[in-house]
């Protein structure tokens, strides 16, 4: 089993907004598409979905073409979609018989669902006085909690590939967690999961291989390991009791930022960062922290997007 996108293109007009992308899954995990905003990622996704027409390449899903027929699919689109005059239970039970749960059956979902994301009290109102409490509408929740009820909706029919388009966008640090920690579970299945998301901490938390877009072109492309490894460990943290930025920059690092004794720093690999810390042990500096690490995918993915604003 896998999935794979290859050679997909779409243009409108003279415009290309999707300019041949390819990447594959060949096992369960995590595929990170990320790119600046009109990079072409939710254009990208809605081809994979088959909600938009491609002008050109292919998405296979097992060998043969992705469709709902051939895979069982859930999607959190990054826009709101509920109606937002109907009731939220009547929209569950409509896009579950959709997928094709029985009605026993999806109600059986609903709740597992409705208390996992902590949403009993929208779909299943209780009574506090005389009259019957009234079913809630989509229009009544927050935002927040909208993105509760369509993450159900995408997870209802228990998918083998899951598509998640900025899924923590608008959340509090409470519901965060709990989409979080569903989305871990869901990878503790063995399901494919893609995911897009502005916040590079999320995605390194979450994804094995990514795909960063700019200008609807791939600019880069693989394992994140790998590609951090690719950098070296060029990060340097150093905090002390006392001012420290004349010894770094003598040993010829640059200071990136500092704040109080903390400084951090961009060194050209481990020898330098050795020297500068046999340097300060021998004057005698007590120093509280000197980490040296890979860069982020924060600092990786502003690098890749800014060489390409450059060039252009």
């Amino acid at each position: 089993m896998g999935f794979s996108v290859r050679e997909l293109f779409k243009k409108y007009g003279d415009k290309v907004v999707v300019d041949h992308l390819s990447f594959e899954m060949n096992e369960p995990g995590v595929y990170a598409l990320l790119g600046t905003n009109g990079a072409g990622k939710t254009t990208s996704i809605r081809m994979i979905l088959n909600m938009l027409s491609k002008d050109g390449g292919t998405v296979e899903w097992n060998g043969g073409p992705l469709s709902l027929k051939t895979c069982n699919v859930g999607y959190l689109a990054e826009e709101r979609g509920l109606y937002p005059k109907n009731t939220l239970m009547d929209q569950l039970m409509y896009f579950a018989s959709l997928r094709g749960l029985s009605r026993s059956e999806a109600k059986e979902r609903i709740r597992y669902w409705a208390e996992r994301l902590e949403a009993t009290e929208y779909l299943y109102p209780q009574q506090t006085g005389a009259k019957a409490p009234k079913p809630k509408k989509a229009d009544e929740l927050s935002k927040g909690n909208q993105q509760k009820i369509q993450f159900m909706l995408a997870l209802l029919s228990d998918p083998e590939l899951l598509i998640l388009d900025e899924p923590l966008s608008g959340l509090d640090p409470v519901n965060t967690d709990v989409f979080k920690s569903i989305i871990h579970e869901e990878i503790g299945k063995g399901k494919y999961l893609i995911m897009s998301s502005h916040q590079m901490a999320t995605i390194e938390e979450f994804c094995t291989d990514l795909t960063i877009l700019n200008r609807s072109k791939t600019v880069l492309q693989g394992n994140l390991a790998e590609i951090k490894k690719s950098y070296g460990r060029i990060n340097l943290f150093v905090k002390a009791e006392q001012e420290l930025r004349p010894m770094i920059e003598q040993a010829g690092i640059t200071v990136l930022s500092s704040v109080g004794f903390s400084y951090q720093c961009r060194v050209t690999g481990e020898e330098q960062a050795n020297a500068l810390l046999r340097s300060l042990v021998s004057q005698g500096i007590t120093l509280i922290a000197f980490e040296l690490r890979e860069p982020s995918l924060h600092e990786i993915f502003v690098e890749k997007v800014g060489e390409v604003h450059e060039e252009s």
